[in-house]
């Protein structure tokens, strides 16, 4: 199985900022608005301890609640275990749902110390499907500028991360097939995936 969540989304996920909107139905302005309000206010928060000179340890402390509040981690959990989440048992969703909201965490904590100095260029915010796509640029010194989309959901009744996709590539997506291709290899068994989770991370440091 490939390191679950590829450097370019930890990356991703640790910063965003407000996008402007473009014409729209008037169906749609408030939703659009409330995802370009919730963007920037979640990016400004992750912006603010990433660029702090506070000691790595008490950022990574810090941007764990944010985490917890604005993204959608059991939704993206699912989603990325695909049809393998219906034939699962419910012992075995629990685990799992505990087991990637710990991988996940260590992807993106693990990053932090890589930004410096971040900044944005404002981008657009469009429907997709029943959520919203917000486009920014994310640019560091001495880097080229990162194309980032997220993904945001009302789902669970206030807005929330559900995606995110750079370089042209979905976070969820790529997780699901590659979560359901090592459950294919491995005879369809759920446990396997959760086995190789759980050496994840106990070997992580």
């Amino acid at each position: 199985m490939q390191t679950p969540f590829p450097r370019r989304h930890a990356l991703a996920l640790l910063a965003t900022c407000a996008a402007a909107l473009p014409a729209a139905p008037a169906w749609a302005v408030d939703a659009l608005a409330q995802s370009r309000s919730f963007v920037s206010m979640f990016g400004n928060k992750l912006v603010n301890i990433v660029n702090s000179d506070l000691p790595l340890e008490k950022k990574k402390q810090d941007i764990l609640p944010l985490l917890n509040q604005y993204v959608d981690v059991d939704a993206i959990a699912r989603f990325c275990l695909g049809r393998y989440w219906r034939i699962a048992t419910p012992e075995q969703q629990t685990r799992y749902l505990k087991l990637f909201h710990d991988v996940l965490v260590n992807a993106i904590t693990d990053k932090i110390g890589d930004y410096r100095g971040v900044t944005f260029v404002v981008g657009t915010s469009a429907p997709s499907g029943d959520d919203t796509a917000v486009s920014t640029v994310i640019n560091r010194p001495g880097q080229p500028g990162a194309d980032t989309q997220w993904i945001i959901s009302t789902a669970s009744g206030s807005p929330k991360v559900v995606d995110v996709v750079g370089e042209g590539a979905s976070l969820r997506l790529t997780q699901r097939q590659d979560y359901g291709s090592f459950i294919a290899r491995n005879g369809g068994n759920v446990d396997a995936l959760l086995r190789a989770l759980d050496k994840q991370i106990a070997n992580h440091h």
